[in-house]
């Protein structure tokens, strides 16, 4: 068997077109193990969602976009191994909870690798081109959210320079649970990739 590294993947901007693909790997990792702490959608409401569904989900992620970018990583046969999707948020707006944007940040949302591609680098480098993508955009930091529980998560991200800003919003699957806001600057940013000056 081979074993892959990250540099045997193609880790590129999803393409409008490939909306059949993007449905197909998301409802992927609502399946997986600990999709119940990862994801906001449930697998049962993601498939019953019609085809425009996911054509306009493409389109507002895919290549063009100004406000998404979804990045996947694409094996050598053609797998797509993995995915990241970058929010660009506003400053002056209202987030997904209710707090507000304070200034121009990227907010990093659908991490996913499929078991049998984690633990090379993988999830690094989707995280290098998405962050990429964010300081192209002129974010002044990149966020995301982990769910308290989520520990492996966490690890990955900490790794990945991500620190956790004090900010803990209630799960909305489960008011009773919550989620830690990790956040980026660009001075944090470990890996290979050069971050903006």
């Amino acid at each position: 068997m081979t074993v892959l590294t990250r540099n045997d993947y193609a880790v590129r901007a999803i393409r409008p077109d490939e909306w059949e693909r993007v449905k197909e790997l998301r409802l992927d990792a609502l399946r997986d193990p600990i999709a119940h702490l990862a994801f906001l959608e449930t697998y049962e409401n993601a498939v019953a969602q019609p085809d425009s569904f996911w054509q306009e989900r493409a389109v507002r992620s895919g290549v063009g976009s100004t406000t998404a970018r979804q990045f996947i990583a694409e094996a050598p046969d053609g797998t797509w191994a993995g995915s990241v999707t970058l929010l660009i948020e506003e400053g002056g707006s209202e987030d997904w909870a209710g707090f507000p944007v304070e200034r121009r940040q990227g907010h990093m949302v659908g991490v996913f690798v499929r078991p049998e591609h984690r633990g090379n680098g993988l999830i690094e480098a989707l995280f290098e081109a998405g962050v990429a993508w964010a300081w192209e955009r002129e974010a002044e930091r990149v966020r995301l959210f982990v769910h308290r529980e989520n520990a492996r998560a966490q690890a990955a991200y900490r790794k990945l320079g991500f620190e956790p800003s004090g900010r803990v919003v209630a799960f909305s699957k489960d008011e009773a649970e919550t989620e830690l806001e990790f956040v980026l600057e660009p001075q944090s940013w470990s890996p290979a990739l050069e971050p903006r000056p």
